[in-house]
């Protein structure tokens, strides 16, 4: 029979370790959240100063702003960066606190299912106010080109 020695691989506290899960994704996941972290403060600040801009608060006003690329695509981006950093945050809390593999599998599962449907909402949302705009120019440009054809304008 053979004894341990301080320095065997099992003795050491990293031998202990060892074998127990993989260390290769906590720097790309920390990262992920560093970077979508750093892109909301971006797109929040671009936000802030949009609006601020304007020249005044009206529904119409923001209506204009947001159908317009230079406000869609901006909130569009910082609708899917919040979403995904959400859900980063709130897997490491689930991963850390949650205990049990199937009962930490069905909450992240059910945490990416509200996630991605919150996302597609907020987008869903956003494309909603393009597409109405566009189909408002279309409309007036060809209530403008009939009006043209008539006799007098009108209808």
């Amino acid at each position: 029979m053979e004894t341990q020695t301080p320095f065997d691989r099992k003795g050491t506290p990293i031998g202990r370790v060892r074998g127990l899960g993989s260390a290769h994704r906590g720097p790309h996941h920390w990262l992920l959240q560093r970077f979508t972290g750093a892109g909301n403060l971006l797109l929040a600040l671009y936000l802030v100063f949009s609006v601020l801009l304007l020249p005044d608060l009206s529904y119409d006003s923001a209506f204009r702003w947001l159908s317009q690329p230079a406000g869609a695509l901006p909130m569009a981006l910082l609708i899917v960066s919040v979403f995904w950093h959400a859900r980063l945050g709130l897997q490491v809390m689930i991963e850390d606190y949650v205990h049990g593999p199937g009962r930490r599998f069905a909450v992240i599962l059910v945490l990416n299912l509200a996630t991605f449907a919150g996302a597609a909402f907020a987008l869903l949302c956003v494309a909603r106010i393009v597409a109405t705009a566009v189909g408002l120019d279309m409309t007036q440009g060809i209530m403008q080109a009939m009006q043209a054809g008539r006799p007098g304008g009108a209808l």
